[in-house]
């Protein structure tokens, strides 16, 4: 782990149109805490509710965050990260009056802190790579893959690695024929079964059916909140088992967790309202290590990087595992790519603190910008003068 030897001006994004809303909010306060302020220049950067985007001291303060009216705080300014790689950060004040001029905050990299849709799932990082900004976490594409639960075990069972048995829909399907979805969720996998949207997270959604009356209601409220939605086979007797990880193209495996839950699933409450809470840190309570045998230890921290390199990704994750030790089955339930964790408190366990934690996570972003920097995006063909000189008709597209 190298060190970063200048100051960053470094941007925390968070809030935005999401349902994860709140966690995100919490998840950043927690970031920017463990930012230190001789090596980095923190610029808060809120997307509020409605999709507003404002920046200002005041937003380093989680009690502000109570009020309606936070855009009208002291200091606030209105601002967008510019797509245009010539501004590489913030235009402060973007709407302004005929004779007032815009302002440019160079940023020098982000660090991502919202969940779920409109920035967790591949969104914000696209408009990243416009900009041509470092990042912190994962790029657009196993971004996007691993927020949706379809689309990532497809992948997943594509190349070997187990998931549960599931049905996955879409809500046009589901208003459509219902009874065909309920069909099929009877015949391929069979209840008791979980329902989730398919591409959120903190459990917001998530419900047990253990018959089909239940399941109606359930995918019901499920698809208010997604336009896909998924039914995956509850997995009886099974224990739930994390692993964090951290990297690029080397990647490191945490010490392995056990969360407890006195639910059958980890609720929303106790992920975020016991303990402290959401962004990596102990919240739930859990057993560190898990305690299963080192060998089977071994095999879920190799099946987790095996897993996060399939989807291309970067920086940090959470992968959640179901297991059943006795039966020697091991399932992959989710990725969490950033800032769905950051499992500062697993890292804790292999000596790291969340400081260290983050000068990681931003020295690998930094990394991963150089390494794209080496690919050529500017390429100049004769198309353009052979189509003035012939027209465009005839031209093979």
């Amino acid at each position: 782990m190298s060190s970063i030897s200048k100051k960053h001006t470094v941007g925390v994004v968070f809030g935005s149109r999401s349902v994860e809303h709140d966690v995100s909010i919490v998840t950043a306060q927690q970031v920017m805490q463990a930012m230190r302020p001789d090596r980095y220049e923190v610029v808060p950067i809120y997307i509020t509710r409605d999709g507003h985007w404002i920046t200002g001291p005041g937003l380093r303060e989680l009690k502000h965050f109570q009020a309606d009216n936070i855009g009208e705080l002291i200091g606030m300014k209105e601002t967008l990260i510019s797509p245009d790689p010539r501004h590489h950060g913030l235009i402060l004040a973007p709407v302004s009056g005929l004779l007032a001029r815009s302002q440019v905050k160079r940023l020098d990299v982000v660090f991502p802190a919202l969940h779920g849709s409109h920035g967790e799932d591949g969104t914000l990082q696209g408009l990243l790579e416009l900009a041509d900004i470092p990042y912190v976490g994962a790029g657009v594409m196993a971004s996007a893959i691993v927020r949706d639960k379809i689309m990532l075990k497809a992948l997943l069972s594509g190349h070997g690695i187990p998931v549960v048995e599931h049905v996955g829909f879409t809500r046009h399907a589901w208003v459509s024929d219902p009874d065909a979805v309920l069909s099929r969720i009877e015949s391929e996998v069979g209840y008791p079964v979980f329902v989730k949207p398919a591409s959120l997270g903190s459990s917001i959604g998530v419900a047990r059916a253990n018959d089909a009356a239940e399941a109606r209601n359930y995918i019901d409220i499920a698809a208010n909140f997604d336009r896909r939605i998924i039914v995956e086979k509850a997995v009886q007797d099974a224990i739930e088992i994390n692993c964090a990880l951290l990297g690029n193209e080397d990647v490191r495996a945490s010490v392995l967790e056990q969360p407890i839950t006195w639910q059958e699933f980890l609720t929303y409450e106790e992920k975020y309202m016991r303990g402290e809470g959401p962004a990596g840190m102990k919240g739930a309570e859990r057993k560190i290590p898990a305690p299963i045998s080192d060998e089977l230890t071994q095999r879920i921290q190799q099946m987790a990087i095996d897993a996060f390199k399939l989807v291309d990704g970067r920086g940090t994750a959470r992968v959640d595992f179901l297991v059943r030790e006795a039966a020697g089955e091991v399932y992959l339930n989710e990725i969490n790519t950033l800032p769905g964790s950051l499992a500062f408190y697993l890292w804790q366990e292999s000596g790291m603190s969340p400081q260290q934690v983050v000068d990681e996570l931003i020295r690998l972003a930094l990394d991963a910008h150089a390494e794209k920097r080496k690919t050529v995006y500017n390429y100049k063909t004769g198309l353009l003068a052979h189509a003035a000189a012939r027209g465009l008709k005839g031209l093979k597209k």
